[in-house]
């Protein structure tokens, strides 16, 4: 098998695992599912842990609403898990679920 192959099926197995595409041929679908939704666990945990007050403000909506949230914004390599938890809180802002934080009157 070629690199180019290889790393073709690696990002299709990602896309699956990550952006909610089709499980590639050749793996279980059960499986990729089950590892799916632990990524995405661990990706609404870090987010909870990174911005609590997002957590407090939302309570039960919290799960449900990350969850939409990550279907459409699926993390990639090059954004770390504080950006993903702030773009995380701009959405809610823009979808209407939070209002816009107050800016604060002094500087620091």
């Amino acid at each position: 098998m070629s690199r180019d192959r290889l790393a073709a099926q690696q990002a299709e197995l990602l896309r699956s695992l990550l952006a909610g595409a089709p499980t590639p041929p050749g793996f279980d679908s059960s499986r990729v599912q089950a590892q799916a939704h632990a990524l995405l666990s661990k990706r609404r945990r870090v987010t909870w842990h990174l911005r609590p007050d997002l957590a407090d403000d939302l309570g039960e909506r919290f799960g449900p609403l990350f969850a939409e949230y990550a279907s459409g914004h699926p993390k990639t390599t090059d954004v770390r898990a504080r950006q993903d938890a702030d773009r995380f809180g701009e959405w809610l802002v823009a979808q209407g679920h939070l209002t816009p934080p107050r800016r604060r009157w002094w500087r620091r």
